[in-house]
């Protein structure tokens, strides 16, 4: 059986898993504090993937909050690792490690681990929106990851919305700006103003989703990241505004799933590897 290392580098924490086909074996994490240097997030990478790594691994895949050059596996400026500007990565593991690494976004990350392990194995075109602190997604085309020339495709976050842009509107930043509230707290409230909040988010939501849908025409769009445990209390609000969606036809055939997976990052770093 192949056996492949997935690795989820995130800016509070790095967890690894030994993934044997279908089946993630093994996990080990550590929580990053802040204010490390370069070499000391380096060395608590390393350490996680020996607690799991084993002699039958014949590749790795690594997941950041970052843009990548994919081709050569650099991380430019991770998101909430300050000493990670330019670090590259593929070349310092495949060296430690001997075995080919492949490195890419966590958004990537995401829809892959949905692609080969979660809700979009049957879809041959599958958007992963992840809807956390910001809005990013991950996009496959025709069973292909496409990451764009700069491994900046699915930012829909930055696009112009209102007097702002999609991502103050579509993920845990509305709540806080608008309302001055966690949408978590929301959520475990779920009285009526909460729900008058989450409509207006489901609102806001739909037309990011009209956005992907012109722009890409997937078959399975899944919900992933912090806010989407939420979907209950916008899933109306969000349905109703897709309503005037200019291709009934495109709404009909489309599936919206909330991801059920455990470890989205590391079973999706794993996916870049069994690609």
């Amino acid at each position: 059986m192949k056996n492949v290392v997935g690795v989820d580098l995130g800016g509070t924490n790095v967890r690894a898993g030994l993934v044997s086909g279908q089946k993630l074996i093994k996990m080990a994490e550590s929580h990053l504090g802040p204010g490390k240097n370069r070499e000391q997030v380096l060395a608590q990478l390393y350490n996680v993937i020996e607690q799991v790594i084993d002699k039958n691994t014949l590749a790795i895949g690594v997941g950041v909050p970052s843009v990548v050059d994919t081709e050569k596996g650099i991380v430019y400026d991770a998101v909430n690792i300050p000493s990670w500007k330019k670090v590259p990565l593929k070349k310092l593991m495949e060296e430690r490690y001997g075995i080919p690494v492949k490195v890419n976004n966590d958004a990537n990350c995401f829809v892959m681990g949905e692609k080969f392990f979660g809700k979009g194995k049957s879809a041959k075109n599958l958007v992963g929106l992840i809807i956390g602190t910001g809005l990013g997604a991950g996009i496959i085309i025709n069973n292909k990851l496409y990451e764009g020339s700069n491994c900046g495709a699915g930012e829909f976050g930055m696009i112009p919305f209102k007097d702002d842009i999609l991502e103050t509107y579509c993920s845990g930043q509305y709540f806080l700006k608008y309302y001055k509230v966690a949408g978590i707290d929301l959520f475990e409230k779920n009285d009526k103003r909460a729900a008058k909040i989450f409509t207006g988010f489901g609102k806001n939501i739909a037309e990011a989703i009209k956005i992907i849908l012109y722009c890409y025409d997937p078959e399975i769009i899944i919900l992933g990241g912090s806010v989407s445990k939420s979907y209950p209390l916008f899933k109306t609000a969000m349905l109703k505004g897709l309503a005037d969606f200019a291709y009934s036809r495109t709404i009909k055939n489309l599936k919206i799933y909330v991801s059920g997976l455990k470890y989205p990052g590391v079973l999706g770093a794993a996916g870049l590897v069994q690609a």
